[in-house]
């Protein structure tokens, strides 16, 4: 299927590597020039000479943090102001219990993963909206479906943005942008890693045996692949996917037990 596509431009945000890179590589595929953005400027040279080399198209690297006022600046000056395509990623904060955080730590982690996206649509939206075609899409969490308890800060920042987007969606559909988000469960990223890490140190066990116990929870048996969360991601972008909007979906092999 052609996504109808080529020749677009995307600003794809932590994209250097895991489900943000996935997203890059799916839209380099279909022929979508990029910004791409990440915090160490090593791995993100390095990804956008792979996406060059593998896809033909215009890569621009930015090495800055989105969640800050002045790297959001440099990476939006980087487009020119001008987007067809958003994609919104940053890092969840750490995991812990609702008794371990105070407001600095709640505020941290609705900056990075509500106000963050928030600030990226209100600067590149309006933009779509006058030219009549624009595609948002948030990564964000299957926590805002079913909430995790040791991610509690990353329940709260993604539900809040997960509200915004609801009533944002439908406001700015009739200009031809759409806006929603994808929810991915465990994926083979950096961040399992993290989190499997933790599992080892409470419980006392292996990697392995931390990823099997995992994987297990999950009715697909396995942990899913950024490659297939990126092909997602293109199909939302596409031309095929103007009647989508406002929706949250479920890349989690299963692992929200829930009718709707």
């Amino acid at each position: 299927m052609d996504f109808g596509i080529k020749g677009k431009k995307a600003l794809v945000c932590a994209s250097s590597k895991g489900l943000g890179y996935g997203c890059a590589a799916a839209l380099a595929g279909e022929g979508v020039d990029l910004v791409i953005n990440a915090r160490s400027s090593g791995p993100l040279e390095e990804a956008a000479e792979t996406l060059r080399a593998a896809h033909g198209v215009n890569v621009v690297a930015v090495a800055a943090d989105i969640t800050t006022d002045t790297g959001r600046a440099q990476v939006l000056d980087a487009t020119g102001g001008t987007v067809d395509i958003l994609v919104t990623n940053a890092g969840g904060p750490p995991p812990g219990m609702w008794t371990d955080w105070d407001r600095d730590d709640f505020i941290a982690a609705i900056d990075a993963n509500m106000l963050t996206p928030v600030a990226l649509m209100q600067a590149l939206v309006p933009g779509m909206m006058e030219r009549g075609w624009g595609r948002v899409v948030n990564i964000t969490s299957q926590s805002v479906k079913a909430p995790i308890a040791v991610l509690g800060l990353s329940n709260t920042a993604r539900t809040g943005l997960t509200g915004f987007v609801a009533g944002t969606s439908r406001q700015v559909a009739g200009a031809g942008v759409t806006i929603n988000n994808l929810l991915p469960g465990i994926h083979a990223t950096d961040r399992a890693v993290a989190l499997d890490g933790g599992v080892v140190a409470a419980k006392g066990i292996t990697i392995e045996e931390a990823r099997a116990e995992r994987a297990a929870t999950i009715p697909a048996g396995r942990y899913g692949q950024p490659e297939e969360f990126g092909a997602a991601c293109a199909f939302l972008c596409s031309s095929h996917a103007g009647f989508i909007i406002g929706q949250n979906i479920l890349l989690d092999g299963g692992g929200v037990n829930a009718t709707f």
